[in-house]
């Protein structure tokens, strides 16, 4: 065969996608031995052998961490813009972010004059890694004021978004530079804090992924899905009345008409069955739950929830995300020949009236591509090192979710009032608290604390397993939940319910960590 010092392989060899020259190869064996052993290797191996052997292994990294299994622009249907940036320090991302109205053909046929980020719903994806510095140029072109908040992302307090206790609201025609840095890896999401309710709901809202370089999973086929709804009337293209409805639909908490991921109605997807995925997905929804199944039965291993991966993954036949929810999962999706399968949404019985004459809906269909299947792919089980937060010497925080009628008016709130009637919570910089949510209501209240992870706990005190850093909690109708909180960073914090229309109406208010004063306005949320 002549010497190996010599002979170049320019020949290509394919194996599960991964092209790798041989000539790589024999450079990447030769680095990885001494000579002598090198040079033993090759007069006493054939050298075929040995050459398959290290291109099996590259290219199976190849194939599996870097260019995926998946066809060629299988996830154009879904793949959502992202934010550019304009930066060229690799530790910082620095974009521009404007809100205005578009144009938008969401219901087919028919154009809607959209509430945007960058002209886009839902707005750009912006990627940065963990401890990246993010700069954000925002400004306003809507024609009433907004603020953006960045939910989940334990932000310095000025960098909150909250008008009336963390910054201004922003006018029409001004803009605010938002400078913070990304200290945790996860799914987050940014959206208004003024008049969220009809904001979200007309649009404005996006994802912030924050990627941990030293993580690998091995599995390159990925989807962020923002899911959400919009209130639109399909003839003309109308956004609805942000308060139609009236009284009993503040109450119940204002749904759209149309279910949408990443911005579409029911996408569809040609993937190679067996492969796996990793699905990231956020409910960016002003009032409706998400509870999700493929119509196949085929179980979600959820790894990450929030706050990053869980302690240790754990099997779901169903993924339930309450507004303002995120969850981490793989799933290797089985696609019969010539028969679709779809992710679909279940009604989610989140108190009265939720689930009665409702059907599913159909969110996403996925085909099968012309790429064989991939066998008996097996998931990696993730695990993460949590430390459990300890009850012992926590200070107890009692909180009542309650119904009020006052002239004639049902409402909800919490015993006591919101926080501009002097009901905040204090805390001392560094307390450790225990918090106790009673929901005395008949509806479910999602609630969404500002600024912090927390560890959700069971009537002990002791963390619930898999243990797992959450920044909102589903609270059921008649139910109690609990969690222990640091509260290590000074400011004015919200919590309030994440159904919108909730929050509008006065289920809301601060913990005060530190020495803060709490600006005593009516917030407009």
């Amino acid at each position: 065969m002549g010497s190996l010092g010599s002979e170049k392989f320019p020949t290509a060899m394919k194996f599960s996608g991964g092209v790798v020259r041989a000539e790589a190869l024999y450079q990447t064996t030769r680095c990885a031995m001494s000579g002598t052993r090198f040079a033993s290797v090759m007069e006493n191996m054939n050298l075929y052998r040995v050459v398959l052997s290290v291109a099996v292994v590259v290219c199976f990294a190849v194939g599996s961490s870097a260019e995926g299994l998946q066809p060629e622009g299988w996830d154009a249907n879904l793949k959502l813009a992202e934010a550019e940036d304009t930066n060229p320090d690799p530790k910082i991302v620095e974009i521009s972010l404007e809100a205005r109205v578009s144009s938008l053909e969401i219901v087919p046929g028919v154009k809607t004059d959209a509430w945007t980020y960058n002209g886009g719903v839902p707005g750009p994806l912006i990627r940065v890694h963990r401890g990246d510095r993010l700069i954000v140029h925002f400004s306003n072109r809507l024609p009433h004021s907004t603020t953006v908040h960045w939910h989940g992302v334990q932000v310095p307090i000025e960098m909150d978004g909250v008008p009336g206790v963390s910054q201004p609201p922003v006018e029409t025609g001004g803009s605010f530079t938002y400078d913070f840095v990304v200290p945790d890896a996860g799914l987050f999401w940014y959206h208004p804090h003024v008049m969220s309710a009809a904001q979200v709901g007309f649009g404005l809202y996006g994802a912030l992924l924050v990627e941990d370089p030293s993580e690998n999973l091995g599995i390159p086929d990925q989807l962020v899905m923002v899911l959400s709804d919009i209130a639109i009337e399909d003839k003309t293209g109308e956004l609805h009345s942000p308060d139609s409805g009236g009284v009993l639909g503040a109450l119940f908490g204002r749904e759209g008409n149309h279910v949408l991921v990443n911005g579409r109605i029911r996408p569809t997807l040609s993937i190679r069955s067996g492969a796996p995925q990793r699905w990231r997905i956020v409910n960016s929804a002003k009032s409706r739950y998400f509870q999700l199944q493929l119509d196949n039965q085929q179980p979600f291993q959820l790894i990450g929830v929030d706050g990053g991966h869980l302690e240790y993954s754990v099997e779901k036949p169903l993924i339930v995300l309450a507004p303002g929810e995120r969850v981490d999962v793989l799933i290797a999706p089985q696609v019969e020949a010539g028969k679709p399968l779809t992710l679909i949404n279940i009604p989610f019985d989140r108190g009265f009236g939720s689930v009665e004459y409702r059907s599913s809906d159909d969110l996403i269909e996925f085909t099968g591509s012309s790429l064989p299947p991939v066998q008996a792919a097996v998931l990696p089980k993730v695990t993460r090192d949590i430390p459990a937060l300890s009850a012992e010497g926590a200070k107890p925080v009692s909180i009542e979710l309650i119904t009020t009628n006052e002239h004639g008016v049902t409402a909800f709130d919490i015993k006591g009032g919101p926080f501009w009637k002097g009901t905040s919570i204090a805390a001392s910089l560094g307390d450790m608290q225990l918090w106790t949510i009673t929901n005395k209501a008949i509806w479910a209240h999602p609630i969404h604390l500002h600024g912090f992870f927390f560890q959700e706990v069971d009537d002990k005190g002791v963390p619930v397993s898999p243990r797992a850093w959450k920044d909102t909690i589903h609270v059921p109708a008649d139910s109690t939940r609990r969690f222990l909180v640091k509260l290590d960073r000074p400011g004015s914090w919200m919590y309030h319910c994440h159904i919108l229309d909730h929050a509008e109406a006065g289920l809301m208010s601060t913990v005060d960590v530190g020495n803060t004063e709490t600006t005593a306005l009516h917030h407009q949320h």
